[in-house]
C-alpha cells in the first residue's frame, strides 16, 4: 500500500509544484498517510483543505478507503 500512496503522491506533485509548492512523502503508519508541506503550501490558509479535500480524498479512492491524510513538519 505504501508504494501505492508514494505512486499517487509523485504523481501530483507537479500540480502543487505548478502554484509554488510541494508535498512530501513521510510515512505510513496504521493507514495514516504523514505528508510534509513546502514551499508556498506551508503558509498557505488553505493546505489543510487541500490535505483532506483533495489529497485523502483521492487516496481513499484510488489506494484504500481508511486511509487518512496527516500534516506533519
Amino acid at each position: 500500500m505504501e508504494e501505492q500512496v508514494k505512486a499517487y503522491i509523485e504523481q501530483i506533485r507537479p500540480y502543487i509544484q505548478s502554484h509554488g509548492g510541494d508535498v512530501e512523502f513521510v510515512a505510513l503508519r496504521d493507514k495514516v498517510v504523514q505528508l510534509k508541506l513546502l514551499g508556498a503550501c506551508r503558509g498557505c490558509p488553505g493546505a489543510l483543505m487541500t490535505l483532506h479535500q483533495g489529497i485523502e480524498t483521492q487516496l481513499r479512492e484510488v489506494v484504500n478507503p481508511e486511509l487518512s491524510v496527516e500534516r506533519v513538519d
